[in-house]
């Protein structure tokens, strides 16, 4: 499979929740929206223990390139021939950074924290949905 099939691939499956939030209800909508940030906050979390435990965080880089590839273009008259097209490949890759681990620990206090705030506010918002839109 080509880099090109490959990212195209990747933008149709990062679309594909978009698509069906379209088709949710407007009570599973509103719902989906109150647990948004908790959802946000439980993966920060995760990363932040994550990058403790292993002692350094993980950045995600992207590296484009450009290449010639073998193509097919038309004249005006309607006659095509072979040609050589440039494109441009996305790779990604991970790479590891430093971290101070002591201050990956207090935010990971500050994020235990807002999490015990965020979760009642988050329960009485989906209660909230459930009320304004009956099943």
């Amino acid at each position: 499979m080509t880099q090109i099939k490959k990212v195209t691939m990747r933008r149709a499956i990062l679309l594909l929740p978009i698509l069906v939030a379209a088709c949710a209800t407007p009570r599973e909508a509103c719902i989906s929206n109150a647990r948004a940030e908790l959802g946000r906050l439980t993966n920060q979390i995760r990363t932040t223990e994550e990058n403790i435990q292993r002692g350094y965080a993980i950045a995600r880089m992207r590296d484009e390139s450009s290449a010639l590839v073998p193509c097919t273009k038309s004249r005006r008259d309607g006659t095509t021939y072979n040609s050589f097209c440039q494109t441009t490949a996305t790779t990604r890759r991970e790479e590891p950074v430093a971290i101070n681990v002591a201050e990956e620990r207090h935010k990971l206090e500050g994020q235990y924290f807002r999490l015990q705030s965020l979760g009642p506010a988050t329960d009485a918002a989906v209660q909230q949905c459930a009320a304004n839109y009956p099943q």
